[in-house]
């Protein structure tokens, strides 16, 4: 009885359990996938755009979209407040101007929400992280828009072995990636930022 009372419960949380989504823009794409990809709970992530109002953007042509990523994940083991915690600690969420290297719109933080639910978690969670910081955060949260996602050769460049040119000559895409993250610095920011609430530093 016991085991037929445990499994029953087994079966009703796996049905109560649903896979959810978060959208988020945190810079440089290929590293807020990397970052989550490694998340348990987090079942999928895609780097893309959004944001913007123009259709069918690209990495050429996105002017007024963010680099975003669209998180899929089980919000049986992970909620979308402690999604979005980690993302506010691993962003500089006082650069209004983009993140670490890479500057402008396209590279601004920022948060998604689909619904109000979502709106006054993310809200909640910024409000933590200023009381934290002791600092203005000023990542946006928006209104959720279309989703397009970035082109094949973006998608998981963090851990391709495929060759691409970089300044210092061909290298594995993603030793070029480790290259890019070590010289926008942005670990060393989120250490310096974050302390030891950093997500996702070395």
């Amino acid at each position: 009885m016991i085991r037929l009372t445990l499994a029953l419960m087994l079966i009703a949380s796996a049905a109560s359990a649903k896979t959810q989504t978060a959208v988020v823009a945190g810079g440089c794409f290929w590293c807020v996938e990397s970052n989550f990809e490694s998340v348990p709970g987090v079942k999928d992530v895609i780097s893309g755009y959004t944001g913007g109002n123009s259709q069918n953007p690209t990495y050429d042509d996105h002017e007024g979209h963010y680099e975003a990523v669209k998180i899929t994940y089980d919000d049986a083991k992970i909620s979308y407040a402690e999604i979005v915690a980690k993302f506010l600690h691993s962003t500089d969420v006082v650069d209004a101007g983009g993140q670490f290297c890479d500057r402008g719109k396209a590279y601004s933080s920022a948060i998604f929400v689909s619904d109000n639910a979502e709106k006054q978690i993310a809200k909640a969670e910024i409000a933590k992280a200023q009381t934290a910081l002791g600092q203005n955060v000023v990542t946006p949260v928006l209104s959720a828009k279309t989703f397009w996602p970035a082109e094949a050769y973006h998608q998981d460049y963090y851990k391709s072995t495929d060759l691409v040119l970089t300044r210092r000559g061909p290298k594995e895409k993603r030793n070029a990636y480790k290259f890019y993250r070590d010289s926008c610095g942005r670990d060393e920011r989120l250490e310096q930022l974050w302390g030891s609430a950093a997500e996702f530093t070395r």
